[in-house]
């Protein structure tokens, strides 16, 4: 299992990866910058990864899962609902990877508005 941080100028998150893929690939891009979206409550972000949708890819996850949008070739963590949400479930735009989880409290993620300034980087 790895570990990332998730930096902007209001804070930062820390994630736990699970060993996927997508993940690894993820973990080969380090250190690496972005500017950061939001969709509802949903913050996400591209970089310069590739991957393909894995066999355990899902729409609906939990909050605070790390997930990559594969056509968006983003990071994408959900921490409530989007506009595709059906009740109060997470649901993502499509199907996408599910790479780890993130540590503490999703909500952290509400502090980031569209356009601020993510790193990210082993941690």
């Amino acid at each position: 299992m790895s570990r990332v941080r998730i930096r902007w100028s209001g804070g930062e998150v820390l994630a736990r990866l699970d060993d996927t893929p997508t993940s690894r690939r993820l973990l080969e891009a380090l250190p690496c910058s972005s500017e950061a979206r939001t969709w509802g409550e949903e913050v996400y972000f591209e970089l310069p990864v590739e991957a393909e949708l894995e066999a355990d890819a899902r729409q609906v996850v939990e909050p605070g899962t790390v997930c990559f949008w594969v056509e968006g070739r983003s990071l994408a963590i959900p921490f409530g609902r989007t506009p595709a949400s059906r009740g109060d479930e997470c649901r993502l735009v499509t199907a996408v990877n599910v790479l780890g989880q993130l540590e503490g409290d999703p909500r952290a993620l509400a502090a980031i508005r569209d356009g601020d300034h993510l790193d990210v980087e082993s941690a």
